[in-house]
């Protein structure tokens, strides 16, 4: 599992993840690339969920689908940031229109990978995401207001 430096005594800390999605094998699918390097603390399959986790467990990234039941990815990313939370947002989604990215970063994310890439860009993205820096996967624009 990778350290980065944090704010503990010894100077280390795990970066801790959370993910949504409402598909279960999305999720043990992610959950098996990401384990490697971060610790997953959660995976959860609504919005409402998400919500309730992050205050519960307030991770350093999470990792959000955009279409979920009654509050979507998108309107839980939005609320995550209007509560406060820290954590960085990376979507996974299969849209691929460029609104869709667009709103994504508008709504507070740094990250968009489409799930056709999760192995080749999700570590990637959440890589960039923990370092402040954007990254879209490629055939995609990154937003010109990011």
């Amino acid at each position: 599992m990778a350290r980065y430096r944090g704010s503990s005594s010894d100077g280390d800390t795990s970066v801790r993840v959370l993910l949504a999605d409402d598909n279960p094998s999305m999720l043990q699918a992610a959950r098996r690339i990401l384990e490697p390097e971060f610790q997953v603390v959660g995976t959860v399959n609504a919005g409402e969920a998400l919500l309730e986790a992050a205050d519960a467990l307030r991770p350093d990234v999470f990792i959000l689908d955009i279409s979920m039941g009654m509050l979507n990815g998108l309107e839980a990313a939005r609320l995550l940031i209007r509560t406060g939370s820290k954590g960085k947002i990376v979507f996974l989604t299969v849209h691929q229109d460029q609104e869709f990215v667009e709103e994504a970063f508008s709504a507070g994310a740094l990250g968009y990978v489409v799930k056709p890439r999760l192995g080749t860009d999700l570590l990637l993205a959440v890589r960039e995401a923990l370092m402040g820096r954007t990254f879209v996967s490629p055939d995609l624009r990154v937003p010109k207001r990011c």
